[in-house]
């Protein structure tokens, strides 16, 4: 069995889930999942996207120039997708019992 997810782990899964995100769209996405319970910093945002991608669990998908500053978009890998679902899967069973 594999470990939980914490949880701005599992926020940010979900939060790529319906669409691929930018970076401020991922804090902004977050924080309204989490009601306003996780403000996630830049640096902790890019540092678990780094990790993320590094696990295989989300990708870029593309990058486009905005007010000139690249803004690279992230979304959920095949894999990412699995990970989330055994986690909704997961929770929802110790909602249950």
């Amino acid at each position: 069995m594999s470990d939980p997810l914490r949880e701005p782990t599992f926020l940010i899964l979900a939060a790529l889930a319906p669409q691929p995100l930018h970076g401020y769209a991922l804090i902004g996405e977050v924080g309204a999942l989490s009601g306003g319970r996780l403000s996630l910093r830049p640096g902790t945002l890019y540092g678990a996207l780094d990790r993320l991608a590094a696990e295989g669990l989300l990708e870029a998908d593309r990058e486009e120039m905005v007010d000139g500053r690249l803004r690279r978009y992230y979304r959920l890998t095949d894999a990412g997708a699995a990970t989330l679902e055994k986690e909704v899967q997961r929770l929802q069973h110790n909602a249950d019992a």
